[in-house]
């Protein structure tokens, strides 16, 4: 009872690791059915299973919509330095104004330093790894510098390296309204196979152009809907397929996508890993799948990624041999699949409770050993005044047994 008095933050965090491991969310699962594939799995870095309280919660913080993300942050900001200013601390420690506004900074400050870090850390990040057979691990959509609201610096070589890291085989190139032809020879020593396309902006709705994509004049499909649909019959001229990028075509056209099909678009995209795709929900996905495959389109997982952010939330694999529907299998983390449903305003609870149900044993087992570490570090009783650390730690652990014979008398006193 002392214990959980004087931690209750740690037998907490014990107690919900426990908990959610009695029903925990699969590490990967097929978009459209919702299973676990029997042929593809994470190998997961040394590194990233050691330090799993951070690599999970950077993920926690990567796989976010923004909705849910403006809500978490603005509650645990809000929440944090409230503690911060009115906790009390030990009763030893005089509580002054600087004391207190130093620690209502502190929380806040840490949660900003994350967040940062989940943009612009580089750290190690679960690799897709697959049977053979399984088909080509692909991206259908990522961007380079060459995008306006690219990363600086993000260049080809290391767009590559980002997917190398997470065990894609390929990807397309597809930056805002800038052609990606291929015509360039690749970095040398390029780990990926980098493969043509666009992504076009046109009225109220992205267009990913992939294959031998040609130079169009965009303004010929703004004003309207019904001008915006005919450049899927304009890239099917030119030999490329045409995929409608979310979060576009569920925000502005929902209700229109039949005239998607008429019009001659290629396939939908299902998952987004950006921030705003992320907030597709699913009974959103069920329809646009149902569709799909009512018409054998093409339904894909886009990473999306512009250079920020180094973990992907989905995974493509890709059958050759096959077309439309069949031919490409969709993988995601469970946690993304999740942004788009539910209330956004309690996020600051759901997403912790989702990265603690997404953990592997592995990862749980870490997260155990460092609650337990710290409570090592804590708990050993102390001399009053005395405070925790290493040292009394290793004092506590190290220190020689005393000797049971007794010590000789002073010569100055005499035994009684």
């Amino acid at each position: 009872m002392n214990l959980l008095r004087r931690h209750p933050v740690a037998i907490a965090l014990v107690f919900l690791l426990l908990v959610t491991a009695i029903h925990p969310l699969s590490p990967l699962v097929d978009a459209i059915t919702g299973s676990a594939p029997g042929d593809a799995d994470f190998d997961r870095p040394t590194l990233y299973v050691m330090f799993a309280p951070l690599s999970n919660v950077l993920d926690g913080l990567t796989f976010f919509s923004l909705a849910r993300a403006q809500w978490a942050l603005l509650v645990w900001v809000v929440g944090l330095a409230a503690w911060g200013a009115l906790w009390r601390g030990p009763v030893s420690v005089p509580v002054t104004t600087r004391r207190r506004i130093a620690r209502a900074l502190l929380g806040p400050g840490i949660v900003i330093l994350l967040a940062a870090a989940a943009v612009l850390l580089p750290r190690p990040v679960p690799r897709l790894v697959t049977t053979s057979g399984a088909g080509t691990v692909i991206d259908y959509h990522a961007h380079t510098s060459a995008s306006h609201d690219g990363r600086p610096g993000w260049t080809l070589a290391r767009f590559a390296a980002w997917h190398a890291r997470q065990g894609f085989d390929a990807s397309y190139v597809t930056d805002h309204n800038v052609i990606y032809d291929g015509s360039l020879p690749p970095p040398p020593g390029t780990p990926i196979s980098l493969l043509p396309g666009v992504e076009w902006s046109v009225y109220r709705q992205h267009v990913v152009a992939i294959g031998p994509v040609d130079p169009i004049a965009r303004d010929s499909f703004g004003q309207s809907g019904a001008r915006m649909m005919r450049i899927f019959s304009t890239i099917e001229r030119q030999g490329a397929l045409g995929i409608a990028s979310l979060p576009e075509y569920w925000r502005n056209y929902r209700d229109e996508l039949g005239t998607f099909v008429v019009a001659g678009v290629d396939g939908f995209e299902i998952v987004n890993c950006s921030p705003k795709g992320l907030a597709f929900p699913a009974r959103g996905r069920r329809q646009v799948v149902e569709l799909a495959a009512g018409h054998n389109l093409l339904v894909v997982g886009a990473s999306d990624n512009h250079g920020w952010g180094q973990a992907t939330c989905v995974w493509n694999l890709s059958r050759p041999g096959t077309q439309g529907f069949q031919n490409n299998r969709v993988l995601a983390r469970p946690m993304a699949l999740l942004q788009g449903d539910g209330p956004a305003w309690a996020a600051a609870v759901t997403q912790p409770w989702f990265v603690l149900r997404s953990l592997s044993w592995s990862e749980r087992a870490s997260w155990l050993t460092w609650v337990f570490m710290i409570l090592l570090y804590r708990v050993p009783p102390r001399r009053e005044g005395q405070k925790a650390g290493i040292g009394i730690l290793a004092r506590s652990i190290f220190r020689r047994p005393r000797s049971s014979k007794a010590e000789p008398a002073s010569p100055d006193k005499t035994p009684t």
